[in-house]
């Protein structure tokens, strides 16, 4: 009895102690994204689903400046002003234009992509990976709410950049998200207009503004 009193002291410090590593490495990546003017990601996506033999890959770019960003992804532009997100889709030359609703956003947004785990998650230290020279550390996120449908979360972390490497996403159907950054570039220079849709030009171009 003593033993295994001993046992689960021992468990629980260490299990303390993976958490108070994760989350100080977690508020170190949080604070070095914050001091960016902006940041450029090149990525590569990836969604998985074994069980349905689903298999899809892309690539993507997303521009970010506070919250406001825009996505290329799928041969569609979504643009977030901070107030109103613009979906273009020049295959089908339209337009969806929706106001943000913060209490509806239970996902991963490009906005919330550097910092979404600040909130509403337990973490713990997983494995280490050496990519191409690169120490990259694992921690694993899971949602307090037992009700979410996230199972979990792997995000890789570049220890000496301090910046997101890999994002794995897994649902409670066993679809696994997979964002991979290619190249994450910072402060460059940005165009005042980059987040402003402009609705005369389109409706110029002839594109069918559908608002929501």
């Amino acid at each position: 009895m003593q033993k295994l009193g001993i046992l689960l002291i021992a468990l629980f410090i260490t299990t303390f102690s993976q958490a108070q590593d994760a989350k100080t490495l977690l508020k170190e990546v949080s604070a070095k994204a914050k001091s960016y003017d902006n940041i450029s990601i090149d990525f590569k996506y990836n969604l998985n689903n074994s069980k349905e033999n689903v298999n899809q890959e892309t690539r993507g770019d997303v521009t970010l400046q506070g919250d406001k960003y825009v996505l290329n992804m799928l041969g569609t532009t979504r643009i977030f002003d901070g107030k109103n997100i613009y979906t273009i889709v020049p295959e089908d030359e339209e337009v969806t234009i929706s106001a943000y609703n913060p209490k509806d956003d239970k996902e991963i947004t490009p906005s919330k992509m550097l910092t979404f785990y600040e909130k509403g998650y337990t973490y713990k230290m997983d494995i280490e990976q050496n990519v191409k020279g690169r120490k990259i550390q694992y921690i694993k996120l899971i949602p307090i709410d037992s009700k979410a449908e996230i199972k979990d979360i792997l995000l890789g972390i570049d220890v000496q950049t301090k910046h997101i490497y890999k994002l794995i996403q897994t649902d409670d159907k066993g679809t696994k998200y997979t964002l991979t950054v290619n190249s994450f570039k910072t402060n460059q220079p940005v165009s005042k207009t980059l987040f402003t849709f402009d609705e005369a030009k389109y409706k110029k171009d002839g594109y069918y503004i559908n608002k929501l």
